[in-house]
């Protein structure tokens, strides 16, 4: 649980004290209305709880991708979490993409590896990479396809990654096969 949702647990915490002692002060009063009253602020109390629970889910949703634009452009606009992501056809399989231009290889993750119909078990990790994390094993191997909004790339060189990833990673190996890179309104702009 991150600060931001224990504040929020904290002020509904606070919020059911107070809403608790008026009932308990109005209670003596009238019991059979003061019930009521209860079960309608049990139910806006989770009515709030279950909103909450759900507000990443629901903003992470509906957030846009990618876009193409005019003239060849490719426009993604910046995520919710602040990075850019991108989504590529790898072999036929769409992969999602954190854009990375500190990564100087596409990196794939074991189970996107798998999903493109190469077999991490039985990879050659011949290869390491520096990360935040240390020192990484990778193997080295060849992508027969990669599309981006009918951007076809054939063989791009990539790696397999043997450590534990997030997802995987759009690094300057493919980056660099765009003629421009740049930051636009609050987007990432790829031009071929």
């Amino acid at each position: 649980m991150n600060d931001d949702m224990l504040m929020r647990v904290v002020y509904l915490l606070i919020l059911l004290v107070c809403i608790g002692g008026s009932f308990w002060a109005s209670m003596r009063q009238d019991l059979s209305k003061s019930m009521q009253q209860a079960a309608i602020w049990v139910l806006i109390f989770l009515g709030m709880l279950g909103g909450i629970g759900l507000y990443n889910d629901i903003t992470n949703r509906h957030s846009p991708r990618q876009a193409v634009a005019e003239g060849g452009e490719i426009i993604a606009p910046r995520f919710r979490d602040g990075h850019y992501h991108l989504t590529l056809d790898v072999n036929g399989v769409p992969i999602d993409f954190l854009v990375d231009t500190g990564a100087s290889q596409v990196v794939l993750t074991q189970d996107d590896a798998r999903r493109v119909g190469l077999e991490p078990e039985s990879l050659n990790y011949s290869g390491q990479a520096s990360t935040a994390n240390g020192i990484v094993r990778t193997a080295p191997v060849t992508l027969q396809s990669v599309a981006l909004e009918g951007i076809i790339d054939r063989n791009l060189p990539a790696v397999v990654n043997d450590g534990q990833m997030d997802g995987s990673l759009l690094g300057m190996s493919y980056l660099e096969s765009f003629r421009s890179i740049e930051i636009r309104d609050n987007a990432l702009v790829l031009t071929r």
